[in-house]
């Protein structure tokens, strides 16, 4: 053996003119991490090489029947093979033998820890799939030297990766596929095995910490429209929530992948989210400023108002109001008529009194003596409360106007707000059926 360990320098054929020929499988045993920002791959690989070493042959019958022997792998020659997508030193464990067989085939077994270059397309996360390339092929020997070819076929590999793949994560192997070709650089040629590894992640995680919460949030905001706005500050209840689906975002940012190149449809699903909810409190600032329109100038509801709003787009969303029940803004009070009809304080005579008769009447003899006009003591007193009526009469006309217009404004901001929840109610539908379109096409391409 010491022979042949003094030509460990050289490539162990006879004619060098003959090229060695080494074959090449894999397993690919765990996926260790996805790092999206820099787009590298980690992963944990059991390769094994296949070559022929010509001066490691002997007969079994001469050596008591010994078919194979292992023996240490840097005393002998072994090919170059490397991975062209590599960016980081291997760390994992060295296998130091190798075993060699009687004919002069030698098996080395190797556990590979490695960090490679990914070009990762993030813009369907979570529900991605991914395409990693790695390339085998010899670092120094060109196609005259030495030769790659895979010890299996793909297929085989992709099976027993399946079978083996342990720590996986959240990515699962989809597939492995591969090719051999001739890498041309130059006037020199290399002989390299091309393999694609097909990730996919598991999104259940994103999609209970991410989405889940995410769509619970826009239902709120969706039900808020219920609130009555004349009574209740929804404005400050969307502005609350919409705090909320801020430090919501705050929290899921470490969650969301990032790169350089591109977003994620997820991270543009969050802002629209957001937008939504910031044009849902506008959409209550405006409704808020015409139910309280008339209590600020006392104008009037403007004829094209009432023709546009009161009559066609109440037709056009199916608006009707109660007839026997007046708008919840404003309160209708039950005002006391009197005898004939009209407003105000009465007195009444009991039924079963007689009208008072007048002396003359009743026969009696009443001497008539001239009257003489005297001053009244309490006409003074009389006269204030006319003038304190007076002062009443035209304070409750300015009420009863005021309440006359909040009824009209009141019934121009309800048809507003049941118009624009269901413009709202139709933009998230249409956006919530595209973001899940796109999402089932890539499962289903995937």
């Amino acid at each position: 053996m010491q022979a042949v360990f003094d030509l460990q320098p050289f490539r162990p054929a006879v004619n060098l003119s003959n090229p060695t020929i080494a074959n090449i499988s894999f397993t690919l045993y765990a996926v260790l991490g996805v790092n999206e920002k820099t787009q590298i791959l980690t992963t944990f690989l059991w390769l094994r090489l296949y070559w022929h070493h010509e001066f490691l042959v002997w007969d079994p019958d001469e050596c008591d029947g010994v078919t194979r022997i292992s023996l240490p792998v840097n005393q002998l020659w072994s090919p170059d093979i490397i991975v062209y997508e590599f960016v980081d030193d291997d760390v994992s464990q060295a296998c130091p033998y190798v075993y060699v067989n009687h004919t002069g085939h030698i098996r080395w077994d190797r556990m590979l820890r490695l960090v490679s270059a990914c070009n990762l397309k993030i813009f369907s996360f979570p529900f991605d799939v991914q395409n990693c390339t790695f390339t085998f092929g010899s670092y120094m020997h060109t196609i005259r030297d030495v030769r790659v070819s895979p010890a299996l076929t793909f297929e085989e590999m992709s099976r027993n990766s399946k079978l083996y793949l342990e720590a996986s994560g959240e990515w699962e192997l989809v597939d492995i596929l591969g090719e051999t070709s001739i890498l041309q650089f130059g006037v020199d040629e290399w002989d390299i095995i091309t393999i694609w590894v097909v990730i996919k992640r598991r999104p259940v995680l994103y999609v209970v910490n991410l989405l889940i919460p995410s769509s619970f949030l826009m239902l709120i905001d969706i039900l808020s429209f219920y609130l009555p706005p004349h009574s209740v500050d929804r404005a400050s209840f969307k502005m609350t929530l919409i705090l909320g689906y801020t430090v919501f975002l705050l929290i899921m940012n470490d969650l969301l992948p990032s790169t350089a190149n591109g977003t994620p449809i997820i991270g543009i699903y969050f802002s629209v989210c957001l937008a939504l909810m910031v044009i849902s409190l506008l959409e209550t600032v405006i409704i808020t400023n015409v139910l309280h329109h008339s209590s600020k100038k006392y104008q009037e509801v403007p004829h094209w108002v009432r023709v546009v709003v009161l009559k066609h787009i109440a037709n056009l969303i199916c608006y009707r109001w109660p007839e026997d029940v007046g708008p919840p803004c404003v309160q209708q009070e039950d005002k006391p008529e009197g005898p004939n009809g009209s407003s105000g304080p009465w007195v009444t005579q009991p039924a079963n009194q007689a009208p008072a008769q007048h002396p003359a009447d009743r026969g009696d003899h009443v001497a008539v003596t001239p009257t003489v006009a005297v001053p009244l003591p309490g006409l003074t007193e009389l006269q204030q409360i006319r003038e304190y009526l007076g002062d009443l009469r035209d304070h409750l006309t300015s009420l009863q106007r005021e309440s006359q217009l909040q009824d009209q404004w009141c019934h121009v901001g309800y048809v507003l707000d049941y118009l624009l929840f269901r413009i709202y109610l139709l933009l998230i539908s249409c956006y919530a059926l595209v973001i899940i379109s796109m999402w089932c096409v890539w499962i289903s391409q995937s």
